[in-house]
């Protein structure tokens, strides 16, 4: 129950009922399998990912510029990965 990309996961909190009565419940985001497709390493890459990280690595230009520009200690091994091979070929 982890975003691959961003790392997102659950957050703990309460139901509250019209009696304020509070009940243990957690928000799951919203986990999705998706397929992208990297220029660099010309194929197709599927991760688990949070709708909200499609937006963003869209905006950042793609799987190859998002990877790049993120932190390694935001990534997943999976991802860690990628990166290794996209920056590998890019010298």
């Amino acid at each position: 129950m982890r975003c691959e990309l961003t790392g997102k996961m659950y957050l703990n909190g309460n139901n509250v009922s019209h009696a304020n009565n509070k009940n243990k419940r957690k928000f799951l985001p919203n986990l999705q399998k998706i397929s992208f497709v990297s220029e660099k390493l010309n194929r197709s890459i599927q991760l688990k990912v949070a709708v909200s990280t499609v937006r963003t690595v869209e905006k950042r230009g793609g799987i190859d510029e998002f990877l790049v520009k993120t932190p390694n200690s935001k990534l997943s091994p999976i991802a860690k990965k990628l990166k290794k091979n996209i920056l590998s070929l890019s010298k």
